[in-house]
């Protein structure tokens, strides 16, 4: 059944048993969906009577060169072929009528399709769909390229016949125009004299204009309202009205614009295929015995070691088992400079080894690689669409169809109205009919929507989708995480000062034991100093422990309660104002004066001080963090911890401040730190003691802010837009309610790579301000995309009436040149290179130390 002959002889056959209520006969798969009443008809009966019209059935369950496995849920499929709005809609509009496909989300920018479909649909339904449509199909699964080969557009069997179609006009053209008296007249058909010329335009029309008429042909049958459908329209009309010159002028010039615009949607894909062919296709798998063995990446499996040399590709996320290299992590993390790896160390699928032989443990299967969902999310980021880009679509779904029947109206019109010539104002109603299809316009904010996310994964930066893209360059306002976003995240105990007798090993030892049990990082720097001094936190029985949230920690060691944690714990436990400091080690603080540069004494006995007053301002003072280690009784001593600086976080909030962003620290650690960190890297307003709770409240009332709807009264414009930076779990909440949720080193986090709307995939600060001013260029470029493309389409349809504008104008401004212009647009976004301080160390700019900061009631540890 490879013809609508053939179709319509085995639907008429089976279409007279009873129950049959709906037959699809699909030719160019050759196969026949029936949906019929089990109660009036049977299988048997329908395959009788395809039979009886003279064709064989092949039973695709049996078939498995045929057959596609049925299964409800999302599927994906690549349609290289598919690069263009007009293409997407002729897809939609025949999987519409495919029976259990219910979703349909055409991405021509990447050249993929995704449609969810019913237990009963097989992926073989969906693919003949969309052949039905005239394009070819290739389920997308784990072992098939997720996108096209990119082919030698230039090459094409369409570019030859383009090319040949254009010899054959420009013959013509010479005939005509140059040299009349070597055009002979070959003969009259309808009244109608024919040249040499003429039938060298309609060769041209037949050689170049075929796959438009093709095309046309399946746009008329899907009921789609496209470019193809109206350009196929045009050539006929055109060769039927006697303007054979017209109609072979349009197939050529539109067929060098459909390869222009292949050519150039070509290389914004080869953006996605660059972050594909990161992994390599072979990995060396070193077995049991000793010996190594070359398979295909695709088939590690977790446990397996692989041995990986200088310059080669890392095959599979894992951990090094043997050996040392510095690794080039750039394709992951963006990082310019290669990292050290040694034996436990964690990489990434992707990675090239710069030096030194390594055996790593495979810790993931391929298509779970960081690679791989980097790849994976890149490619859906397309399916977010912008608010621009919801805009396009419906003003095109407005714009194409008053077009349309203005062409008509142009060219029947003043004839019939006014007596017009019709061969005039049949050209001016064909010019108007090539600016009816907005397909530069349609292409204008995906394409650079896809240009620019994948400019960003290249350096390090991941973002989830367009909207993303977009509402971070909108972004006035960006909060901040202090500890492992501006800080390194990787904290030290700096002083330990004993108390009431305690020794300082006593101190650690009592502080790590109650550590011991619990996940935050402040805690797990106290167990591991204390470890590095050789003190055994493990041989106290430790019993009854509770995380006290925001303050800290309780325990019972040896039948003894313990708190470890803020000093805002010991609140009507234990008086702090009135404690000795232990003179036989530790740090003496005794000769502590207050603020007045008075004495602090308050009793007879010596070493006398207010751990509030004397202590607490001082150390905080110097940006650490303070917790106390005490029982019911008292405090026995005083641990401060300690977070460096990122050396590159003051000159990051330089660049973003200089680009317009107000820059706001929230942190759950206290104002002493808080306002000693804000004032190292040049933050003038922060919010210190936060809980997560309040994190959030106050993402919300930046946004208020933003808005111009401060304090809750409404009027704001809906403009205000809030980022928030942060790496922990207690930031999830605000980053949740944020307008973009930004994740710091997301790098094999899988909690991070799944939930922000960007990650930054190193811990590099300096991915900040290349976030927004891309994001800030993206969507500059789509704006000016956008609002050229309508500028020149409504100059275009203006000009046509009257005269000015003719089909060439229409096709090379219109068509192919808005298209390449927009492609090329979009494009400059990979231009856009993230910027590095020369010397981070020294580029810290000097700021007043009278920052604003503020502190909630509660505090959070």
């Amino acid at each position: 059944m490879d013809c609508p002959s053939c179709a319509g002889k085995v639907t008429n056959s089976v279409e007279r048993l009873d129950g049959i209520d709906d037959l699809n006969a699909q030719v160019t798969s050759g196969r026949l969906l029936v949906s019929y009443d089990e109660a009036a008809t049977s299988e048997s009966e329908i395959r009788d009577r395809v039979r009886a019209a003279g064709y064989e059935v092949v039973d695709e369950r049996d078939d498995n060169d045929n057959a596609g496995t049925a299964s409800a849920g999302e599927h994906s499929f690549s349609v290289p072929e598919m690069d263009c709005a007009s293409c997407a809609s002729k897809v939609e509009n025949a999987l519409e009528s495919a029976d259990g496909v219910s979703e349909i989300e055409t991405q021509p920018t990447s050249g993929r399709v995704t449609v969810s479909t019913d237990s009963d649909t097989d992926t073989a339904t969906v693919v003949a769909a969309i052949q039905s449509a005239g394009y070819d199909a290739t389920p997308i699964d784990d072992g098939s390229k997720r996108m096209g080969d990119k082919q030698a557009v230039w090459k094409s069997r369409r570019a030859v016949g383009t090319a040949i179609g254009g010899v054959l006009v420009t013959v013509g053209m010479v005939l005509e125009f140059v040299l009349p008296a070597l055009d002979p007249a070959l003969g009259t058909v309808a009244g109608r004299t024919y040249e040499l010329s003429h039938l060298l335009f309609i060769a041209a029309v037949v050689v170049a204009g075929t796959p438009i008429i093709r095309n046309g042909y399946y746009s008329a049958r899907n009921r789609s309202l496209d470019i193809d459908f109206l350009m196929s329209a045009g050539i006929l009309a055109s060769v039927a009205a006697h303007h054979p010159f017209e109609g072979a002028m349009l197939a050529v010039l539109f067929s060098v614009a459909e390869l222009l615009e292949r050519f150039s949607m070509d290389r914004a894909r080869d953006s996605l295929r660059e972050l594909m062919d990161l992994s390599p296709e072979t990995a060396t798998v070193r077995r049991e015995d000793g010996t190594e063995e070359t398979m295909p990446a695709d088939e590690l499996e977790v446990g397996d070691v692989v041995v990986v040399r200088p310059g080669e590709k890392i095959p599979a996320d894992g951990v090094v088992r043997e050996g040392e290299s510095a690794i080039d992590q750039s394709p992951i993390t963006g990082e310019s400079v290669p990292v050290d790896k040694t034996a436990g160390d964690e990489v990434f699928a992707g990675t090239i080894p710069e030096s030194g032989y390594l055996e790593i443990d495979v810790e993931s299967e391929a298509d779970e690689s960081t690679i791989a969902r980097i790849v994976r999310i890149v490619e859906d980021a397309e399916r977010e669409q912008t608010k621009r880009e919801q805009f396009v679509d419906r003003f095109a779904n407005v714009y194409t169809p008053i077009v349309v029947v203005l062409a008509l109206t142009v060219a029947v019109a003043p004839p019939l109205v006014a007596g017009a010539s019709w061969n005039t104002w049949f050209l001016r109603g064909l010019t108007l009919l090539v600016i009816a299809c907005p397909c530069a316009f349609v292409i204008s904010t995906p394409v650079s929507v896809v240009s620019g996310i994948t400019s960003a994964a290249r350096n390090g930066v991941l973002i989830k989708g367009g909207r993303h893209l977009e509402a971070t360059g909108e972004s006035n306002v960006l909060a901040v995480d202090k500890t492992g976003t501006l800080t390194q995240g990787d904290l030290s105990v700096t002083d330990v000062i004993p108390l009431e007798g305690a020794t300082e090993e006593d101190v650690l030892r009592r502080a790590g034991a109650v550590e011991r049990r619990s996940e935050h990082p402040i805690g797990q720097s106290i167990v591991g100093y204390a470890e590095e001094q050789g003190i055994a936190v493990d041989d106290r029985d430790v019993s009854a422990f509770e995380a006290l949230t925001g303050k800290g920690v309780r325990a019972d060691l040896d039948g003894e309660t313990h708190y470890v944690g803020k000093p805002d714990l010991f609140d009507g436990l234990a008086d702090l104002e009135h404690v000795h400091a232990t003179t036989d080690g530790g740090i003496n603080v005794a000769g502590a004066t207050s603020p007045q540069g008075q004495q602090q004494r308050q009793c007879e006995r010596e070493n006398c001080l207010d751990v509030l007053e004397d202590v607490v301002p001082k150390l905080e003072a110097e940006g650490k963090t303070i917790v106390v280690v005490g029982t019911e009784d008292g405090p026995i001593g005083v641990i401060a911890v300690a977070d460096q600086v990122r050396p590159e976080a003051a000159w990051a909030v330089s660049q973003l401040q200089d680009q317009g962003v107000r820059v706001v620290m929230l942190t759950g650690d206290n104002e002493g730190t808080a306002r000693a960190i804000a004032d190292e890297v040049g933050i003038d307003e922060f919010h210190a003691e936060l809980l997560p709770e309040e994190k959030l409240e106050w993402i919300e009332r930046l946004e208020r802010e933003a808005d111009g709807s401060e304090d809750g009264v409404t009027g704001g414009d809906g403009t205000g837009h809030v980022a928030m930076v942060g790496d922990g779990i207690n930031d999830a909440p605000a980053m949740a309610t944020a307008t973009v949720g930004i994740a710091m080193g997301a790098a094999g986090t899988d909690t991070a790579l799944e939930t922000a709307d960007v990650a930054l995939m190193g811990d590099d600060l300096t991915r900040l301000p290349y976030l927004y001013e891309l994001s800030g260029k993206a969507n500059g470029v789509i704006r000016q995309n956008i609002w050229s493309s309508l500028a020149v389409k409504a100059v275009l349809a203006a000009g046509a009436p009257v005269g000015i504008v003719t089909v060439i104008h229409a096709v090379v401004i219109g068509d192919m040149g808005m298209s390449l212009g927009v492609t090329g647009n979009a494009m400059r976004l990979a231009n856009v290179e993230p910027e590095t301080p020369a010397d981070p160390e020294l580029e810290s700019p000097a700021r007043s130390a009278d920052s604003a900061g503020s502190v909630s009631p509660t505090g959070s540890r």
